[in-house]
């Protein structure tokens, strides 16, 4: 068995500790930190959102792999960071506070990670004043709002509301997505973009930081 395919399985396992000593062991073997970022875990994450919607794992399992990635991530974060000499910006990502469901904006993360972008995760069931001290406190310069669910969405609208409230609208620009986002209501309440997945989300935060 492969490290690579060692790293997916323990993620798929959640099993945080063996997947930061193996992803430890495959930078010292001379694996480049974006073949262990896409074999390791992004194809992973994929495997594990599809067992999710399709129901054949539940929100305990996805809390598990989560926590696991996440620690595979903060472990491969400086060599992917040394690749580019330094983070091209900052993001805070976070799903609305009335949503406690994670899987989709982690997946984005990892997709501006492997983008040279550094990640201020911050969970689900995020309020509105944790999205400001993020970008107040925490450097961030983009805040990034997954919403999945219609009761949620009035907390898409509060976060950009006390973002302004913050003077910080404007500043720190705001992208919103998941499964009940579209374009349309992007717009409608005033975020700077919108993106169905993890790959234009990448493009959409170069666009807003005029990074391409």
């Amino acid at each position: 068995m492969s490290i690579l395919t060692e790293i997916a399985e323990n993620v798929r396992d959640g099993n945080a500790t063996r997947v930061k000593e193996l992803t430890e062991a495959a930078l010292n073997e001379g694996l480049s930190a974006p073949q262990i970022l896409k074999q390791g875990f992004i194809d992973t994450m994929n495997v594990v959102r599809k067992q999710f919607e399709m129901k054949e794992i539940y929100l305990p399992e996805v809390l598990l792999v989560s926590r696991a990635m996440k620690v595979g991530m903060d472990t491969l974060e400086p060599a992917l960071i040394a690749a580019r000499a330094e983070p091209v910006a900052k993001v805070a990502l976070g799903t609305v506070q009335g949503d406690p469901h994670i899987i989709g904006h982690m997946i984005v993360g990892i997709m501006l990670r492997g983008a040279g972008f550094q990640i201020i995760e911050l969970g689900g069931n995020v309020p509105p004043q944790q999205f400001i001290n993020a970008a107040r406190n925490g450097g961030a310069q983009i805040i990034g709002m997954s919403c999945l669910v219609t009761t949620a969405r009035p907390s898409v609208i509060a976060t950009i509301e006390a973002l302004e409230a913050a003077g910080l609208k404007g500043k720190v620009k705001t992208m919103v997505g998941g499964a009940i986002m579209t374009k349309n209501y992007a717009d409608k309440i005033g975020a700077d973009g919108y993106a169905p997945d993890g790959a234009l989300a990448v493009e959409k935060a170069k666009e807003l930081l005029k990074l391409s």
